[in-house]
């Protein structure tokens, strides 16, 4: 699947959430742009290093179906990176591989909200919230070493707050997972299965996170034709 693939995905996606609002007078529809950053976690990263954060950013779709359910398609992009010279282990350190990769993602998640967030008025507005859906990855590296797939599936989930700055311009913090079904993101992967150790450990896939900040817009009234 390559990236215009990618992008119908999103579209359609963003099609599903119109045609359930449609008709609407009283419209609950948000469009908005986060910026942040994303980590990976994988044979060159084992844990979560704050100097492995590199730049993203992302454009989503929010429709607010109640208070307590949010629904979200979302397309992000960004870089993905690490470097064995920076870990405490003396095996990386020997092995001395890095990588960076191009990462363009487009995912569809629900959000659940735990104060029941209300779009009124006068209201002072926040809560914080639950995610979680299914996304799909396009990866490019700088090098690759070997005929892998450059696509997978992803499980986005993590936790998020959200807050009703001036009606109608709302902000957020969120903090999310993405598991893969790739041990590819670092180019180097476990398939075919080997004991070298060179070849990383086949039997973890790699992941990422992505934490952004993020301004919205709320439309709340929408004639549809």
């Amino acid at each position: 699947m390559n990236s215009r693939c990618l992008l119908r995905i999103i579209g359609a996606s963003i099609c599903f959430f119109l045609a359930i609002s449609h008709g609407l007078m009283a419209q609950k529809i948000e469009i908005g742009a986060g910026v942040g950053g994303f980590n990976y976690k994988g044979d060159i990263s084992p844990s979560t290093r704050l100097r492995f954060f590199k730049p993203g950013g992302s454009l989503f779709f929010r429709y607010n179906p109640s208070q307590v359910l949010s629904l979200r398609a979302e397309f992000a992009g960004g870089v993905i990176g690490a470097d064995d010279k920076h870990s405490n282990d003396p095996f990386q350190q020997v092995r001395n591989l890095s990588f960076r990769t191009t990462i363009l993602e487009g995912s569809a998640v629900a959000e659940y909200n735990f104060l029941n967030f209300q779009e009124r008025r006068f209201a002072v507005n926040w809560s914080p919230y639950l995610f979680g859906g299914i996304g799909y990855l396009k990866f490019n590296p700088d090098i690759q070493t070997a005929p892998y797939k450059t696509s997978t599936f992803v499980l986005p989930y993590g936790v998020g707050i959200k807050y009703q700055v001036k009606r109608p311009w709302n902000i957020g913090v969120e903090y999310g997972a993405r598991k893969t079904f790739t041990d590819f993101l670092d180019n180097l992967g476990g398939e075919p299965v080997t004991t070298d150790k060179m070849q990383g450990d086949p039997s973890l896939k790699d992941n990422y996170f992505y934490l952004r900040i993020s301004v919205s817009y709320t439309f709340y009234k929408i004639v549809c034709p």
